[in-house]
C-alpha cells in the first residue's frame, strides 16, 4: 500500500511533468508558426492560469476528501484501540484473582481457556496498535542485539510451562523495527509452541547471519508449504487459533529486506530461518 505522502509526491512529479510537456508543446507550437516570444508568454501565463486552477481542483477534489477520510478512520482506530484496552484489562485482573480462590479442578481448567483466549485477544490488540502506529508516522530503527531479545521473549513463553526451550545464542547486533522485530518473533514462537506437542522440545539457535527456531511439532507436507504465508491459512485446522502468524511474519521480513526460510516434515517437526545479514550493523 503506498503512503499518503508518496501518494502525493508522485501525483505532483506528474503534475510538473504535465504541465512542463503542455509548456514545450506551446512553444514549439509557437515557434512552429513564427510567432514572437512575447506570444509564448502569453500562451505560458494562460497555460499556468489553467495549471493554478486544475490543481486547485485536483486538491480538493481528490486529496482534501481523501486526507480528511483518513483522519476520520485514524480518530476512530484511536477510539476503538482505547476501548478494546479496558475489557481486556478487566479480563485478565478478574482471571487472576479468580485463580486465586478457585480450587476445583474442572474450573481451573475452565479459567485458563478463559486466559488463553484472553493472551491471544491481547496479541491481536497489541498488532493492531502498532500497525496503526506504523500507518501515523514512520516507526523509527533502532540498534539492539537480537540474543537479548530472544531471550526476553522466550522468557514470556516460559511462563507458561507448555515446552522446553533451548537457546544457542551469540551476540549479533542488527538495525530495524524493534518493536516489529519482536512481535514476528513471537508468531514465529507461538506457532511452535501450537503445532507442537506439550513438553516437546523448541531449539532456538543463533548464529552467524541467521536466527532459526526449530520444533518436533506435526511439521507439513510440500503442499502446506506453499501456502503457509496465506492469511488465515492454518496447517491444522484442529488447533485454535487466528491462522495469520506467518503471513505477518512474510510482511515484516519483506519491509526489513529479511529472507525467510521454512523447511518442515510432516510428523516430524519445522524449522523457520531468519537470515539477518542485510540487516546487520
Amino acid at each position: 500500500m503506498i503512503s499518503r505522502g508518496k501518494e502525493l509526491f508522485i501525483a505532483l512529479i506528474i503534475y510538473v511533468v504535465t504541465m512542463t510537456v503542455l509548456l514545450m508543446a506551446v512553444y514549439r507550437f509557437l515557434e512552429n508558426w513564427h510567432l514572437s516570444e512575447f506570444n509564448f508568454f502569453i500562451a505560458g501565463a494562460l497555460v499556468f492560469l489553467v495549471a493554478v486552477g486544475w490543481g486547485y481542483i485536483l486538491t480538493t477534489l481528490i486529496f482534501a476528501p481523501k486526507k480528511k477520510m483518513e483522519d476520520t478512520l485514524t480518530e476512530l482506530s484511536k477510539n476503538i484501540i482505547h476501548e478494546l484496552n479496558i475489557p481486556l484489562a478487566t479480563i485478565h485482573a478478574n482471571s487472576t484473582m479468580l485463580k486465586k480462590s478457585l480450587k476445583d479442578e474442572k474450573s481451573l481448567k475452565r479459567l485458563q481457556r478463559i486466559e488463553d483466549a484472553s493472551s491471544r485477544l491481547a496479541r491481536l490488540y497489541d498488532e493492531l496498535v502498532y500497525t496503526i502506529k506504523k500507518e501515523i508516522h514512520p516507526i523509527e530503527k533502532e540498534r539492539f542485539d537480537v540474543s537479548k531479545v530472544v531471550e526476553e521473549r522466550v522468557a514470556i513463553f516460559q511462563e507458561q510451562q507448555r515446552h522446553t526451550f533451548t537457546l544457542v545464542l551469540k551476540a549479533y547486533t542488527i538495525e530495524v523495527d524493534k518493536i516489529g522485530f519482536e512481535q514476528m518473533l513471537d508468531n514465529i514462537l507461538s506457532n511452535a509452541m501450537k503445532y507442537s506437542p506439550k513438553a516437546s522440545l523448541i531449539k532456538i539457535v543463533l548464529d552467524k547471519h541467521s536466527v532459526c527456531v526449530e520444533d518436533e511439532g506435526i511439521g507439513m507436507t510440500t503442499s502446506e508449504l506453499l501456502r503457509i504465508h496465506e492469511r488465515y491459512f492454518q496447517s491444522d485446522e484442529n488447533n485454535e487459533g487466528e491462522g495469520i502468524g506467518l503471513a505477518l511474519v512474510k510482511t515484516y521480513c519483506e519491509s526489513e529486506n529479511i529472507a525467510i526460510h521454512i523447511k518442515s516434515e510432516k510428523n516430524i517437526g519445522t524449522s523457520v530461518c531468519l537470515d539477518l545479514e542485510a540487516v546487520h550493523s
